[in-house]
């Protein structure tokens, strides 16, 4: 499998995987309904709806705002798929076809819901106060071991053998 598959394949399965566990807890599981779940002591699930960008940045749900960050993702995917194109490693084209696949599923919630459906709830109790990562989905979870991966590559990964 070249390179460019393997990235095509990581969005395509990133794209599914976060879709159909979203829309499993919407309407299979209905989180709406059940509020939070304690899967642990140190897991929940609980449905956001997040009107802005990664950890709740730029909240705003008029309507200018919501074209505005769908224009910005499409611009990003378009960049992205370009540079997956171009890339040299399966590495690097795989962990952006990781953000890409992300990319798309977080817009797709956001033409479909207005917002992006995050659901996953870290969080920690010391002294008696409780500490909580921000809520996300496997989008967001794609998207950051796709930007580890990236990272890696760039400084860690193995260069690419130079044709004769």
């Amino acid at each position: 499998m070249t390179p460019l598959r393997a990235g095509i394949l990581a969005a395509l399965v990133t794209l599914v995987t976060d879709q159909v566990s979203k829309l499993w807890l919407l309407n299979g599981f209905d989180l709406a309904r059940r509020g939070v779940v304690k899967v642990t002591p140190f897991f929940d699930l609980v449905l956001a709806w997040n009107i802005g960008i990664s950890f709740g940045w730029l909240q705003n749900d008029g309507q200018a705002a919501q074209l505005a960050l769908m224009a910005v993702k499409v611009i990003a995917v378009i960049a992205l798929a370009i540079w997956m194109a171009r890339s040299q490693t399966r590495l690097a084209t795989m962990a952006l076809g990781l953000i890409i696949g992300g990319a798309i599923g977080n817009g797709i919630d956001r033409l479909a819901y207005g917002a992006v459906v995050d659901f996953a709830l870290f969080h920690i109790e010391i002294g008696g106060n409780t500490y909580n990562w921000y809520v996300f989905n496997l989008a967001d979870v794609a998207i950051v071991a796709g930007v580890a991966a990236l990272l890696y590559d760039s400084f860690l990964g193995v260069p690419a053998a130079k044709a004769p």
